[in-house]
């Protein structure tokens, strides 16, 4: 098998000839690090978030057709594209050239925020439109399924993305049965006249048309390349692991006999994984990727054949042909249900049985694997074999195993017979891109009619360790009529036989144990459907209420509107400030050439850092050898707690943090020491070669429950009280007592943490370049821990891709900037660190867990006289911010409402959890959520509507917040009723109930919600700001400020302000980026005041340059600035002005629990609506309308923007997003595999913003407001929307009594709170009997 040790591949047109490759390199950083196309980013490693999205094309010399596809490059080894040619987004379009429509119109119509998800959601529509130039929407949705983005929301790339559809105007979506473009339930009145809105924030006129003949082509050299030159097997060999091509089934063969144990890999998507997350190493990997043989297709009249070679997205294709040619009776084994990975193929990687258990990740369950009678091939050089599909291939039997030496050569799945039907099922976290909970295949065959079973076949995965086939349930069945009494026995068989012990692996083991009989319920009702109409004589129909059960619950057409006030008609044109700029780096993200820190060229000596993190939540250090790790080549030194004497602690809240820790570890990721090596790949070998030896501690706390009965606090309590609440509990009609837990939530920034320090060699100078929200305080760290003046460090941030508050003061950050600034002196060399994702998930925490108990005293008409709240943050195991998360909690805990007797309190609770931090509505998410869901209760009680209550309640005009300050709810009233009005929530409800009264087991829900949101940072410190604006002598500007730019768009914002000032175009002025080395003492850029201050620095440095060069302007008043800065520089008046503003007024006394902390409020309203499917637990969201109160908007469509990517991370935090955590505190949820943030197809179908028009002037900035958090608030619209639904459910089928409904409410929490027939037949298991595999915390 002599293979050539050369690999050909084209990147982006140009040829690459590698002639000693290593098989170990994944495609991702060959592009970033050998040919420096940083555009493609990573993300995850995994294949989870679409970050690195390329598309592949592939000439096929047989066929003479060209195949493009898109691909993870983390996971995409190089060796395995001889001949293909590889697109990165530099190669789709640049600034330096051309841009491509898609890079355009994504950047024009606000498509982009932070922009590190951006070049690989322009991959991904990219390469759809090379193989679909006009996509229809469903293609479009499932383009992007694989692509995360956490800051948009989705919906202005959706806008994009449609430019390229063929459709009308209309949404193509009837929720309740009317037309977007009809009058009535959908209509979206216009406010008041005398304001002028605008509906559109960018215009299609503008856009370049697409051009499919413009496009790249393939090369043709690789063309000329895979017709004329021998076909032989290729070798590539390198220090760990020989990477074998075979172009032939007969070298295949010889390669497999040669290495038995080999894998076989295709797309990597199944390898890929295991090896980067689960240590598996393989010193031979076999990939057949040119083999004809495993790419057939045949079409035969007992079925259809596929060879194993083709990838699950072309299988997807071949059976969409296939089923619009074939008969209705003979294509129910070919039907497809959902979307594959592109370059995932059938896994001859894995045994033959693991087919189920890969299929889940793309379809409902086997599309092939459910359609037994259907047959596997198999072939080695004894000759083939065939193995049927069935419960034996299923169950790993030894006799349908792959033998040593075998290949999977092809699989057929049989065309069904007529009275045969088959269907699959499935339910997983989040609609799109996630492995199913449970997954299913169920058929049934009734011979020649009559009703009577005389074969079944059910089968599951998720509930084993392999697929579960119900063999002996279904033998049972056979000779039974179909009808309910066969039901109910089916139901009881397979709970008896498919059983799931209370431990197992995923957790979920009751609602798996329900979605096993909710599965065979609905397959129950499809087939009856279908008998209905197959013989309506013989077989009664469906009861009416029954049929929706069977309906599609996820609507695919995406549409939206936004409504802003139009700036005045007075103000000049040039004037930006109002008007709906594109973020100005917009077009950068979208072509790639937007630099982040790891985007930075490798230096000269360049060095990587890796940390190495405690394996245990609470233990005593023993040991640590370090040896083993010291002696792999490469590695050049290991940072202990003892390299750190006297500077191994840092705090920002009184309370210092260790930031290594070498003798009692107090949380799992708990950073214990750094290893430093000449290449990433050699520093994280070596850290996983450190061996620690621990004595396990106690206790072991995890839970707040835990923490409060250890008394296990950080400091006292906090309180704040209001009237007199024990008098008012004595008046009032009734008393409720209630509680609610909420989860966690991870920051999921795209950009993990990242830092590159690099010495200036003299002077102990230093550069850090971060990505950090808080450069002083990583300036503050460095300099600390060096030893050195702050003056010799210089923190740099250009952008960061996304931060939420988790990129302020976190362990993460302190000790990259420590380690690796202290490495970088000790040895002279620049040191790089960047945390994967699962590091970066395991070390840095996120939103803190609540539990929230209370006590409400109220009349009878839904009046609330008196509240008592006790709130319990799970902090971890250090302080970091939980008790500000705390006190911000109680200060804004009464949301919208005027509670004239209360008592807050709230308790941080200490933890063997990684501590805790801010992320984006700091604490508000959560205290809002526990007066909500009181207020809920409230409404319940009295026979309410919670909106009733609700408005009931809320601050009137002007009033006096709990702590003293005063407020006017004006505009809060304002936007409730405009969003009643523009959501028609009276028609809608009215028609949500007549929908639920239909249907029993689908159920819709509506709910609105208001929003109080106070802005400031409680101290007139934290809120100083400072700018520096530089006019060179050509006319040009250059601001500075102390803001970061994180997707928020504040430097664009920074430039409208300047260019307003000035008055000058914003094309004249520039920004560079944030540094500590032209503003100095910036505060953290958060709270969303980081536009509002800083704008005002920069508004006050510009206003001090005009006022000096108002002399020489008024001399040349028709000049341009070019002569006016000449003038004033040879009259020696400076150019060069420093802004500042010194901060809002803000106090709180917490002793007299009086004070004014907040500078104003940001009032909103949301209403949305949802559809849960009662048997599976899963909802769609229907339609969701906010409105606003924003001031004077200084830029519409990053305001719109900010507001959407709030609401949906909110309505993730609030529904899909879950962590879990071992009962030893292991995080399980350490990437997008296992937690789940909204993907596209979880955004509203319909979404809807409106601004309430500008009534109030203030002193901010331009009158504008802050908007990056408040709108997290108002995902909770979506689980009170639920929470209706649900409780709809429940009245229906008689239980009445209260409904506790914990965040977040996933398929789980919603399919087991809508309780029926099915979830009382499953076994319960005794609490305390067994050690759950996750736990609550």
């Amino acid at each position: 098998m002599d293979g050539a040790a050369e690999l050909v591949f084209c990147v982006n047109g140009r040829k690459v000839i590698e002639k000693n490759v290593d098989p170990e390199t994944m495609l991702l950083p060959y592009l970033r690090k050998k040919l420096q196309l940083t555009g493609t980013k990573y993300g995850c490693g995994g294949g989870g978030c679409g970050a690195c999205t390329v598309m592949i094309s592939r000439y096929n010399p047989i066929t003479k057709r060209i195949r493009h596809y898109p691909a993870n490059a983390c996971l995409l080894p190089i060796c395995s594209l001889h001949g293909a040619a590889v697109t990165t987004v530099e190669g789709v379009g640049s600034t330096k050239a051309r841009i491509h429509p898609v890079q355009e119109r994504i950047a024009k119509c606000h498509g982009t925020q932070c922009g590190f998800c951006t070049p690989g959601m322009v991959m991904s529509i990219y390469t759809l439109l090379r193989n679909h130039p006009e996509p229809t929407l469903d293609q479009l949705t499932d383009a992007l399924g694989g692509n995360l983005c956490r800051c948009t929301g989705y919906r202005p790339i959706i806008d994009a993305c449609k430019t390229f559809c063929k459709t009308s105007g209309c949404c193509q979506s009837k929720e309740n049965g009317v037309c977007c473009l009809d009058q009535g339930i959908n209509e979206l009145p216009e406010f008041e006249e005398g304001n002028k809105t605008s509906p559109k924030l960018f215009s299609e006129e503008e856009f370049l048309p697409l051009d499919p003949t413009q496009e790249l082509i393939f090369p043709p050299e690789l063309m000329i390349m895979a017709e004329k030159q021998p076909q032989r097997t290729r070798v590539f060999v390198g220090d760990r692991m020989t990477w074998i091509s075979p172009v032939t089934l007969k070298e295949l063969l010889e390669a497999k006999v040669k290495y038995p144990q080999a894998p076989i890999v295709m797309g990597n998507t199944s390898v890929g994984p295991e090896v980067r997350f689960k240590g598996a190493f393989h010193p031979v990997i076999i990939s057949p990727e040119c083999i004809e043989e495993l790419s057939v297709v045949n079409h035969a009249d007992d079925g259809l054949t596929l060879g194993a070679g083709l990838s699950l997205a072309q299988v997807k294709e071949i059976l969409a042909e296939v089923i619009q040619k074939l008969p209705e009776e003979r294509r129910h084994r070919h039907t497809i249900v959902s979307e594959p990975r592109q370059s995932a193929s059938f896994p001859n990687s894995r045994f033959p049985r693991d087919l189920v258990e890969l299929f889940p990740k793309f379809w409902k369950f086997g599309c092939l694997v459910e359609q037994m009678p259907g047959k596997v091939s198999f072939l080695s050089t004894e000759g083939e074999r065939q193995i049927p599909l069935n419960e034996q291939f299923l169950t790993k039997c030894p006799s349908a195993d792959l033998k040593p030496g075998e290949i999977l050569v092809s699989v057929n799945i049989p065309y069904s017979r007529k009275w045969e039907f088959v269907s699959a099922f499935r339910q997983a976290q989040r609609q799109q891109n996630a492995l199913a909970i449970v997954n299913s295949g169920m058929r049934v065959f009734f011979g020649e009619g009559g009703g009577i079973i005389r074969e079944l076949s059910i089968a599951y995965g998720g509930v084993g360790p392999t697929t579960i086939c119900a063999k002996n349930s279904c033998q049972k069945l056979i000779g039974r009529p179909w009808n309910e009494e066969m039901l109910d026995a089916a139901c009881r068989l397979i709970l008896d036989e498919v059983s799931l012990p209370g431990w197992a692996p995923g957790g979920k083991v009751e609602f798996k144990r329900t979605l096993l009989i909710s599965f065979f319920f609905k397959f129950y009702l499809k087939v009856s459907q279908i008998l209905k109409t197959m013989d309506p004589v013989r077989y009664p129909g469906l009861a009416d209420k029954y049929e929706s059960a069977l309906e599609d619950l996820h609507s695919r057409n995406h549409w939206g509107t936004s409504k802003y006030q139009d700036v005045d008609p007075k103000q000049l044109p040039q004037d930006p400030i109002g008007r709906p700029i594109m973020h100005l780096s917009g077009i950068k993200h979208t072509t790639g050439e937007a630099i982040y820190c790891d985007d930075m060229p490798v230096l000269d000596g360049e060095l990587f850092l890796a940390f190495v993190t405690s394996s245990r939540a609470h233990a005593e250090i023993v040991s640590i050898d370090l040896s083993e790790a010291l002696s792999l080549p490469g590695v050049v030194d290991i940072v202990t707690e003892e390299d750190l004497r006297g500077v191994n602690s840092f705090g920002l809240f009184g309370e210092p943090e260790k930031l290594l820790e070498t003798q009692e570890v107090s949380c799992v990721g708990q950073l214990v020491c750094a290893v430093v090596a000449d290449s990433e790949v050699q520093a994280k070998r070596a850290a996983k070669r450190v061996k620690i030896v621990y004595q396990d501690l106690e206790p072991v706390i995890l839970t707040i429950e835990e923490a409060i009965r250890h008394h296990s606090f950080f400091q006292g309590e906090r309180k704040l009280e209001y009237g007199n609440v024990d008098e008012a509990f004595k008046v009032v009609d009734q008393i409720l007592e209630g509680e609610i837990h909420m989860g966690g939530q991870e920051h999921f920034y795209m950009e993990t943490q990242s830092m590159l320090a690099v010495p200036k060699g003299e002077d102990q100078e230093m550069d850090v370049y971060v990505s950090s929200q808080f450069p002083k305080y990583i300036q503050d760290i460095v300099a600390a821990t060096l030893k050195v003046p702050a003056n010799k460090i210089m923190c740099h941030v250009k952008r960061v891709g996304g931060a939420f508050g988790g990129k302020v003061t976190k362990t993460g950050i302190m000790a990259e900037a420590v380690f690796a600034a202290g490495t970088a002196r000790r040895h002279g060399c620049p040191v790089r660190c960047i945390l994967e994702r699962g590091e970066d998930m395991l070390i840095t925490g996120g939103r803190h867990p609540y539990l929230g108990k209370y006590k409400a005293g109220f009349m009878n008409d839904g009046r609330i006289l008196a509240l008592d709240v006790e709130h319990y943050c799970n902090g971890g195991s250090t302080l970091d911010e939980s008790l500000f998360v705390i006190e911000i909690g109680l200060l804004k805990v009464d949301n919208a409402y005027k509670f004239p007797n209360l008592r807050f309190r709230g308790w941080a609770c200490r933890t063997n959890l990684p501590s805790n931090t801010a992320l984006r509505g700091f604490g508000f998410p959560q205290s809002g959520l526990i007066t909500e869901n009181c207020i809920t209760e409230v409404a319940a009680k009295c026979g309410l509507s919670p909106e009733k209550v609700r408005m009931m309640n809320m601050y009137k005009e002007i009033d006096q917040t709990p702590y003293k300050q005063e407020i006017d709810a004006t505009n809060l009233i304002q936007c409730w009723k405009e969003c009643m009005a523009t959501s028609s929530y009276s028609l809608r409800k009215v028609a949500v109930e007549k929908f639920n009264s239909e249907n029993y087991w689908k159920k819709k829900g509506l709910a609105m919600v208001p929003l109080k949101f106070p802005v400031g940072v409680l101290s007139t410190a934290a809120a100083q700001a400072a700018a520096l604006v530089h006019i060179y002598l050509d006319g040009s500007v250059l601001v500075t400020h102390g803001g970061i730019e994180m997707g928020q768009g504040v430097h664009t914002k920074m430039i409208q302000v300047a260019s307003r000032e000035l008055r000058m175009p914003m094309s004249n002025v520039h920004l560079r980026g944030t540094s500590t080395e032209t503003v100095p003492n910036a505060n953290v850029s958060g709270g969303s005041l980081v536009a509002d201050l800083n704008g005002l620095a920069v508004k006050d440095a510009c206003q001090t340059l005009l006022k000096r060069l108002e002399p020489i302007i008024s001399k040349n008043p028709k000049g341009t600035w070019k002569d006016w800065a000449q003038a004033a520089f040879d009259e020696s008046i400076s150019l060069s002005a420093t802004g500042y503003f010194r901060g809002y007024e803000s106090h709180m006394n917490w002793e007299t629990g009086e004070g004014h902390p907040f500078e104003y409020f940001v009032f909103g309203a949301a209403c949305s609506e949802v559809e849960i499917d009662c048997l599976t637990g899963a909802h769609k969201n229907i339609r969701t309308d906010i409105v606003m109160d924003i001031g004077h908007s200084i830029n519409p469509a990053l305001d719109v923007g900010q507001i959407e990517g709030a609401f949906i991370q909110g309505m993730g935090l609030y529904t899909i997003e879950e962590l879990k955590y071992s009962p030893q505190g292991v995080l399980y949820t350490r990437g997008p595999d296992q937690y789940k943030i909204p993907a596209v197809s979880d955004v509203p179908t319909e979404l809807h913003v409106s601004f309430l028009p500008p009534s109030q002037n203030s002193n901010t900035l331009y009158s504008s407001k802050g908007l990056g958090e408040p709108g997290v608030f108002l995902g909770c619209s979506v689980f009170f929307a639920i929470h209706d639904a649900v409780r709809a459910a429940r009245q229906e089928r008689g239980l009445l009594g209260p409904l506790k409904l914990d965040s977040p409410l996933t398929p789980e929490k919603i399919r087991m709170a809508c309780e029926d027939k099915f979830t009382k037949m499953i076994p319960r298991d005794e609490p305390g009997s067994y050690v759950p595999w996750n736990i609550p915390v």
